[in-house]
């Protein structure tokens, strides 16, 4: 059963904060992942035999919670950007600057290309 997609994309504050707080729950969500499997890596760890065995897990888990930290930080700068524009002026809808599009361009950037390399359960 395929679900109705979206074709216009609405961008009022309401809209744009609904997204950032989506983005925001499934990167909580990915760095979880990433630290329960990671712990559970490190508690097999018994020989240094091990290490050969169980490094290269680790170490890809370690790479998607510093990508997660990275782009709740980018996302950071953008809610403080949009945050400072609504409080200048009142009104629900606001235009994004070159500044803007640019973080939401590299965002989503970063998100797709690191999309096949994540872990999925």
């Amino acid at each position: 059963m395929n679900r109705n997609r979206k074709k216009e994309i609405s961008l009022n504050k309401d809209s744009v904060l609904s997204l950032m707080q989506e983005i925001y729950n499934e990167l909580v969500e990915q760095k979880a992942t990433a630290t329960r499997i990671q712990n559970k890596m490190l508690a097999m760890l018994k020989d240094p035999e091990d290490m050969t065995l169980i490094g290269p897990v680790i170490k890809e888990q370690q790479k998607i919670i510093n990508d997660t930290i990275e782009k709740k930080l980018t996302l950071s700068k953008l809610q403080s950007t949009l945050w400072e524009k609504s409080n200048k002026d009142k009104s629900d809808d606001f235009i994004l600057t070159d500044v803007d599009d640019d973080l939401i361009q590299n965002l989503l950037k970063k998100d797709i290309d690191k999309s096949s390399d994540n872990y999925k359960l």
